[in-house]
């Protein structure tokens, strides 16, 4: 939902929200964020667990960030983020701000309130800034709807009990149903 708007707002508005106000700011609008419920935590913790423990496993240079984290997606005035999940692999994107520029992967876990944000705003904004590949997930329908963004643009949707590869890691998969 949209805070009321009365000027556009940018990175200094973003960042003197007061002490836990937590929102997003895309293209002069700040976007206030409800705090997540119970499932989307325990999809979020067992997530960000996997993905961080394949990273030390293979000994990589990714780097990953469960929310509150801030992306500022363009590198400019006008978008700062905080997906779920940030998962960035070029470490000169990464300040004591957050990340600046696009994550190679984000996940975004829907709420019954920010769904249309997920589905239409972020999915444009993630795919044009660059990032590599973008997952939605829905605990309320049970499915994942995945994006690859990388040459020709790839879609899938599946279920909580598929498998799901990880485009940007060589043998990652992940069943979300596992996970709960």
């Amino acid at each position: 939902m949209s805070m009321p708007q009365e000027r556009i707002y940018t990175s200094e508005d973003y960042w003197n929200l007061p002490e836990g106000q937590r929102a997003e700011l895309i293209d002069g609008k700040l976007y206030a964020m409800a705090p997540p419920n119970r499932t989307h935590q325990k999809i979020l913790g067992a997530l960000y667990s996997t993905i961080f423990n394949h990273i030390k496993h293979n000994k990589g240079t990714c780097e990953v960030y469960p929310a509150p984290f801030a992306v500022n997606l363009n590198t400019n005035d006008k978008i700062w983020v905080e997906p779920d999940i940030s998962v960035i692999c070029d470490q000169n994107k990464l300040s004591d701000r957050g990340c600046e520029g696009a994550p190679d992967w984000i996940i975004e876990i829907v709420s019954p309130s920010n769904s249309r944000m997920d589905f239409a705003v972020k999915l444009f904004k993630y795919r044009t800034a660059g990032v590599r590949e973008y997952w939605i997930i829905n605990p309320m329908k049970k499915v994942v709807q995945t994006y690859v963004f990388e040459d020709e643009e790839d879609a899938n949707m599946y279920s909580f009990d598929d498998e799901i590869s990880v485009f940007i890691f060589d043998g990652l998969t992940i069943t979300i149903s596992d996970l709960l």
